[in-house]
């Protein structure tokens, strides 16, 4: 008798190697069906956690949409003109003095003040 096909299962194992062969068939089955069930297991596990990051994601996008996507600068100087509740407030004009400096965009030589004094004498 030989065990040659798979299909062709020995009713009687005769010789060791068609045992050793039925034994080896056996526990690839048993491997192959355990394999299947991790597998779906696996597959189980990576859906939740991929349902749980897609949940994340939309209350982020969410989030995002709530929030006022533009929000205007302060300006750099305050405006030469009060608003309305500036003037209704002081009833006079009053224009503010610029916030920066505008000796920075002025020449290193016109900002010496050292010949000050033999450019132009004192009066008095």
């Amino acid at each position: 008798m030989s065990c040659s096909v798979r299909s062709e299962s020995c009713s009687r194992p005769a010789s060791k190697a068609c045992r050793e062969k039925m034994r080896r068939e056996k526990l690839n089955d048993r491997l192959y069906i355990f394999a299947l069930g991790a597998e779906k297991n696996e597959l189980h596990d990576e859906k939740q956690k991929l349902k749980a990051e897609k949940e994340s994601l939309e209350q982020r996008v969410k989030l995002l949409n709530a929030r006022p996507s533009y929000l205007p600068h302060p300006p750099l100087a305050p405006s030469l003109f009060p608003t309305q509740s500036q003037a209704a407030a002081g009833h006079k004009l009053m224009v503010p003095i610029m916030g920066f400096h505008m000796w920075q965009f002025m020449a290193p030589t016109d900002v010496d003040t050292l010949q000050d004094a033999d450019k132009c004498p004192p009066v008095a």
